[in-house]
């Protein structure tokens, strides 16, 4: 998928998957499936659907997420979305500032502000307004007020240049037609130094066009892969340093489930992406 499309396209999958996290947040399973990928064992397919069959904690402990940290959030924050765990690589420390980009109804967020801190602060971003809303409304019941949700797209961050120490990200980033605007943007709003340590999905070879083409893998975490060496190149031109792709074998079994007979498991993995803001 080229990473300059032309604006109607790039509104138009913008929409889609807008359309799909909207109705995941407000519970109209219906609608989300009609976006995501082929259902597997009752839930949605992909990485979007809401987890009806093994619950969210069980997902999210699949996904590397301790039953400590679930064990903290407020109900509704854990919506068993993703395809990683974020915050266990992300070395944060007291007193920071996180962004995620595409933080949904909070989770990542809230783990993040509980490692930082009251001297911390995390700054979740969304372009979809009934997930900012759903988080909000879960920000209010943690009691935390070291933690904040603004409506925006990760490829135009409402953050201030300089603001953050660490950027995470959970299966969001594979969802952008302008993936290269997206670290251009990280490289922005981080303070030199600072660090990304996203989760998300990437081709780990060419993706049939079939594959591209179809609006509920694209929705699904799937058919927008972007292949680790464009990614490697991207953030090097971002201006990034120490970068690397860091990619889960194992992954692909949970990735066959999102979209059972299709065989895109043989062509995308979850991985970790890490890079540094020279200081």
């Amino acid at each position: 998928m080229p990473d300059t499309p032309n604006d109607t396209a790039s509104d138009a999958l913008r929409n889609t998957v807008r359309t799909a996290y909207a109705a995941t947040a407000t519970g109209n399973a219906t609608l989300a499936e009609a976006c995501c990928a082929p259902a597997a064992s009752g839930d949605a397919g992909g990485c979007c659907g809401p987890s009806t069959a093994l619950g969210a904690a069980a997902k999210s402990q699949d996904m590397g997420y301790a039953a400590a940290d679930l064990a903290l959030l407020p109900e509704g924050a854990d919506l068993g979305l993703g395809c990683g765990n974020p915050t266990a690589v992300a070395e944060l420390a007291p007193g920071e500032t996180v962004i995620d980009l595409g933080a949904g109804a909070g989770i990542d967020c809230f783990i993040a502000a509980h490692k930082v801190g009251d001297k911390g602060r995390v700054i979740g971003v969304d372009m979809t307004p009934e997930m900012v809303s759903k988080a909000r409304a879960n920000a209010a019941r943690s009691g935390l007020g070291n933690v904040e949700f603004r409506l925006g797209e990760i490829e135009h961050l409402p953050v201030a240049d300089g603001t953050a120490d660490a950027i995470i990200s959970n299966c969001v980033v594979n969802l952008s037609p302008e993936k290269a605007q997206v670290f251009q943007e990280a490289h922005r709003v981080l303070k030199p130094g600072g660090r990304v340590r996203i989760s998300d999905v990437v081709a780990t070879r060419p993706l049939p066009d079939g594959f591209r083409d179809d609006a509920g893998l694209v929705c699904g975490c799937m058919g927008g892969a972007a292949e680790v060496g464009q990614i490697e190149t991207w953030l090097a031109e971002a201006g990034f340093t120490d970068i690397a792709v860091e990619v889960s074998e194992a992954s692909r079994a949970m990735i066959a489930g999102w979209a059972p007979g299709t065989g895109i498991e043989d062509y995308v993995a979850s991985a970790v992406i890490r890079a540094t803001r020279p200081g």
